[in-house]
């Protein structure tokens, strides 16, 4: 993959970019990615606002189309996350219609898009997961996080990530995203390394998973109850075949999932047989560092008396700061050098 050189924002779940509340924060982001040299572009409809995407999913997955048919654009960057982009599906995989225009771009985003990486694993992309526009370059500090900035700029500059070790903070989420907020530091708190908490120290495979809330609704018909029946009639979610020897990727919303969420949704994920063939798991820290300790214990109770390996408090995912972590190339694990790499 080449240096990027031109951006096309997307929003295939939550409208946000679009409202006027939210301009002063897409403008911090428009300058962050010009002086980092990048083109930007929007599809059409990414800036329709939140009750017009609402109401046509259609539109955003038009603009997906869009972006992987722009023989101009680089990277298709998701402007922030949401909880419905699963409703894109028919309009984007009837008469293989991205099948059709899909080729070789890099594809970021996090949290509900998590729905839109499996969809893209599915039809065999690689793409890449931890951060969003919105949520890390519209970041309030006077500068983009440098634990993200680090990751996005060497996304951007090699079309890859090569290594990724912890990072040194971990930092509060901001109660307000005002404007008189910009310039204003986050509250940031000295973070530990990579934990282990089960099997062997090196372990490898490809990573495939993300935001453990979205992969719940892929089978829970609480949030949207025709949800889990499209994700089954698409084949969204991969058979055990398609989990062997991966390595799972669990972290969780800014909704902090109680407890008892949590361990539903890894159960869930145990029967339907992942657990028996992956290779390893990582954790997302999560955001605020809450509940961390009661999701290690879910996770270690659930692949007790395996060799399944399980790292814990990696950056990525709704903690800030966020690492990228690539999905679909093999990757390395290294808890006691206290490194992932790939490739």
């Amino acid at each position: 993959m080449n240096k990027v050189k031109r951006v096309k924002i997307v929003s295939l779940s939550s409208g946000s970019i679009g409202e006027s509340y939210a301009k002063f924060e897409v403008d911090i982001g428009l300058k962050r990615l010009e002086e980092f040299g990048l083109d930007i572009t929007f599809a059409k409809n990414a800036r329709a606002g939140k009750k017009y995407l609402n109401e046509h999913p259609e539109k955003r997955a038009d603009d997906l189309i869009e972006a992987f048919s722009d023989k101009e654009t680089d990277m298709i960057l998701c402007a922030i996350g949401g909880d419905d982009t699963y409703r894109l599906t028919p309009y984007l995989l009837d008469n293989d219609r991205l099948k059709n225009v899909l080729c070789d771009k890099i594809f970021l985003g996090f949290s509900d898009t998590t729905i839109n990486h499996f969809l893209l694993h599915k039809l065999g992309l690689n793409t890449f997961y931890g951060q969003s526009f919105l949520a890390d370059l519209c970041e309030l500090e006077p500068e983009m996080l440098p634990y993200s900035e680090k990751y996005f700029k060497e996304l951007i500059h090699t079309g890859t990530i090569g290594m990724i070790t912890p990072s040194d903070l971990w930092y509060e989420e901001r109660e307000s995203f005002l404007p008189e907020d910009v310039g204003t530091k986050r509250k940031a708190h000295k973070n530990g390394g990579f934990e282990l908490l089960n099997g062997s120290p090196v372990f490898s495979g490809k990573i495939l998973g993300g935001c453990i809330e979205s992969m719940l609704d892929m089978f829970d018909p609480g949030r949207y109850t025709d949800m889990p029946a499209v994700c089954e009639r698409y084949g969204l979610f991969p058979d055990v075949d398609g989990w062997r020897g991966k390595i799972l990727l669990l972290e969780s919303s800014e909704e902090t999932p109680h407890p008892q969420v949590y361990e539903r949704a890894v159960s869930i994920l145990k029967s339907k047989g992942v657990f028996s063939v992956i290779s390893g798991i990582i954790m997302g820290k999560p955001m605020n560092d809450m509940y961390h300790e009661e999701y290690k214990t879910i996770i270690k109770n659930a692949v007790k008396g395996t060799d399944v390996s399980v790292l814990a408090n990696v950056s990525i995912g709704h903690a800030a700061p966020r690492c990228i972590i690539p999905f679909g190339v093999d990757a390395k694990i290294d808890a006691d050098k206290q490194i992932i790499t790939f490739g």
